[in-house]
């Protein structure tokens, strides 16, 4: 027989449609038995205790990244997080950091995609469609295997120091990078170097402080400085061959 353990679950909740309510946490105990995940928790929680609890969920297989939050100050999803992986019986969820919060573990992701969208994160070609498919080698499809992994949960984009500092720093953030440099290295896009520029600046990949924190967030190891790095010397690499072909033309 199965043995349940009893768990205190502290939430935190806030409803941005009653700005004169204050945040403040809810706490239920509940009894879970092994191998349950977090999200199934908040399931039961919600079903079957307190309806208004709010969050987001879909797949429940660490694919689609919508039930990424903070637990135990950690920031990870609640679909891959066991219960019982924690040596504590106090279990403590928080929404991500850096965004507005719209309802209890719900956050407001519009800037998020918003610099999403502005990466073009999208194969763009120019030359004529193949009858069939575009090959690729599989050292080729290596080079982005690792920035295919991401799932856009935002767990970088939450533990990023420069985006901390408040909604003025107006910074791109890692998961932007991260879908810039796969499409960037993917051997079957045909974007011109100039495309890079939409990120060449003091908001772009040169805002990052590179302390890491978004590669210990993020729960698929997608490591989004490596891509911060990689356009950088990419940025680097244009701008020295626009000189080195300047100078040929003045010679």
């Amino acid at each position: 027989m199965i043995k349940a353990s009893a768990y205190t679950f502290k939430i935190l909740r806030y409803d941005a449609m009653k700005p004169e309510s204050s945040p403040c946490f809810s706490t239920y105990k509940i009894r879970v038995i092994p191998g349950l995940t977090v999200l199934s928790v908040l399931i039961r929680i919600r079903d079957e205790i307190d309806g208004t609890l709010s969050f987001r969920s879909s797949c429940r297989s660490a694919v689609c990244g919508s039930c990424a939050m903070v637990i135990n100050g950690k920031l990870d999803l609640a679909c891959r997080t066991q219960v019982a992986a924690f040596d504590t019986d106090t279990i403590i969820l928080e929404p991500l950091p850096n965004f507005e919060v719209i309802r209890d573990l719900v956050v407001d992701m519009t800037p998020f995609w918003t610099m999403y969208e502005k990466v073009q994160p999208y194969l763009i070609r120019h030359s004529p469609v193949p009858e069939k498919e575009l090959p690729q080698s599989e050292a080729e499809r290596l080079r982005i295997d690792q920035y295919v992994n991401c799932i856009l949960c935002a767990c970088c984009y939450g533990a990023c120091p420069v985006l901390a500092r408040g909604p003025d720093s107006d910074y791109m953030g890692p998961a932007a990078a991260v879908k810039l440099e796969r499409f960037v290295l993917d051997s079957r896009d045909e974007r011109p170097a100039g495309a890079l520029d939409v990120v060449n600046d003091e908001k772009g990949v040169w805002a990052c402080d590179t302390m890491f924190h978004c590669i210990d967030a993020c729960p698929k190891d997608v490591r989004p400085t490596d891509a911060i790095v990689g356009l950088r010397k990419a940025m680097v690499k244009n701008r020295f061959q626009k000189m080195l072909g300047k100078a040929k033309n003045e010679a």
